[in-house]
């Protein structure tokens, strides 16, 4: 692998964030930070999730461990965690997360940070904030009510108004303790800042409205949509289209807001010695599937995620190689020459980021557990909070399959065991999609599989029931207690029970 003077890692995860929001995956979006990051960096065109929600996909990101794999619950507790590892290795370390409440103490993520902060005590400290953070379309008519007074103020100034009328997502105060740390570093350091500005509701500064529209309607389009979806109404093309503009201006918000940390880098004087890598934790659907937002599902609206990865000397490009975001804590080690534990699972993409070498063509699994009502479920705890399901990806095929409840999968009665003359019993409870012809995944082709497709899901059911028995070993571990009271209000505001 190529020599590198890499001193510092700063990893930025966004929530919600799919790939193709980035124009760097689409040349119609507008996200010009993140593009000439991804334009001078690594960009892996296939990079997965290995979970559906945030709390699924984050032990991947940051202890390279699967869900439910140490301890039977969400959260890191019991693993290794890639801030323990380069706290353990002499690294100043920071994290700051945009409250979201799966991404506390309560589940681990604090450990091995010299400094956390969640802010999820911020968001519930008064009734006014906490209101509208659970009343996004209050926020737009306020964001509309104040915009003209706001510019004119700005205009004054010779600013911009880049700021939302109130920091729901907590975007400034993620952006001005990770700026503060930079400043006030002196030590090789790692540096995590996770946005929540994708996630619903969508309530951008009215300016990104305008940078990603016609520039007509601006904030008239939160209002409207926003009505249509809080009174539950149905969502049509007009609805839709501006749930996506809204979607697309909050993530050219956090794109803003990630040159600003950026900046502090370059003056600091650590930019050419610092390594920044990006990732979506997780996509979101816009009725690809029949909803809204990212539910219990595990096709590519909810799994095929952004990872950007600039590392200083190296010459950049693209990677088409699948990769799945258990790769990102190896992959920060081994840019800050650091040994990693033997727990992680995920492996090192850093030679392809270095040195341009293709990644393991290895397949991609990932997760979630749905219980009997998709939209209304709360957040799955652990395993017993409905029914496993497991995906698989290479670079063509995306494998799904109902592992169901109950005991190791060699002591279910699975699909092979049903009578072949039945078509549709054979099939259920499985998926299967070839990408390159079906990329929105339409046709289930486990239906009638040819020769072929049988061969390609008997070739994947050994990585799902390997998978699912490494997450029901630690069934009956011990489960976490009762989360507090700031932090319950965080998830309900985000619409979590």
């Amino acid at each position: 692998m190529a020599d590198s003077d890499i001193s510092n890692v700063v990893l930025v995860t966004v929530d919600s964030l799919r790939a193709d929001a980035l124009g760097a995956y689409d040349g119609d979006r507008h996200s010009p930070v993140l593009n000439d990051l991804a334009d001078r960096g690594t960009t892996f065109d296939n990079a997965f999730a290995n979970g559906n929600w945030t709390p699924f996909s984050f032990p991947s990101i940051m202890a390279s461990r699967p869900v439910f794999a140490d301890t039977g619950r969400i959260g890191v507790d019991g693993a290794a965690t890639l801030a323990e590892t380069l706290d353990d290795a002499g690294f100043a370390t920071a994290g700051f997360n945009a409250a979201n409440g799966f991404l506390t103490s309560h589940w681990g993520y604090d450990d091995g940070f010299d400094e956390f902060e969640p802010f999820v005590a911020s968001v519930g400290s008064s009734i006014y904030s906490k209101y509208l953070a659970t009343h996004p379309t209050v926020e737009a008519w306020l964001q509309l009510a104040t915009s003209p007074a706001r510019r004119l103020s700005s205009w004054l100034r010779g600013g911009t108004d880049d700021r939302p009328f109130i920091d729901t997502s907590r975007m400034f105060d993620v952006e001005h303790a990770a700026t503060e740390f930079v400043e006030s570093t002196d030590d090789p350091f790692f540096l995590w800042i996770h946005y929540m500005d994708a996630h619903t509701p969508y309530v951008p500064a009215p300016r990104y409205i305008r940078e990603v529209s016609d520039g007509l309607l601006g904030t008239h389009r939160m209002i409207h949509a926003h009505t249509r979806t809080g009174l539950g109404w149905n969502v049509g093309e007009r609805t839709l289209g501006d749930l996506r503009t809204l979607y697309q201006a909050a993530v050219r918000q956090v794109d803003a807001s990630v040159g600003r940390v950026l900046d502090s880098l370059e003056a600091a004087g650590v930019d050419d010695e610092t390594a920044v890598v990006v990732a979506g934790d997780h996509g979101e659907e816009f009725q690809e599937h029949g909803h809204l937002a990212h539910y219990p599902k595990l096709y590519d609206e909810l799994i095929n995620v952004p990872l950007i990865v600039d590392a200083p000397g190296a010459d950049g490009g693209r990677i088409s190689g699948q990769v799945g975001l258990d790769a990102i804590p190896p992959t920060v080690a081994d840019l800050l020459g650091v040994d990693t534990p033997e727990a992680w699972q995920g492996k090192s993409v850093a030679p392809s980021v270095l040195d341009g070498e293709a990644p393991a063509d290895e397949p991609v699994v990932s997760v979630t557990v749905r219980d009997e009502e998709v939209t209304s479920q709360p957040i799955p705890r652990s395993l017993d909070d409905g029914e496993l399901l497991i995906s698989v990806r290479d670079k063509d095929w995306t494998y799904i399959e109902n592992i169901g409840e109950g005991p190791s999968p060699d002591n279910q009665t699975r699909s092979d065991d049903i009578d072949a003359d039945s078509e549709a019993d054979a099939a259920d409870g499985r998926e299967l999609y070839y990408r390159p012809d079906d990329p929105d995944q339409q046709e289930n082709l486990a239906v009638d599989p040819t020769p072929e497709e049988q061969a390609v899901i008997e070739s994947f059911r050994p990585l799902v029931d390997a998978h699912a028995d490494l997450l029901r070993a630690s069934e009956g571990e011990e489960t976490a207690g009762a989360v507090d009271e700031d932090l319950q209000n965080r998830l309900e505001a985000l619409g979590y029970r």
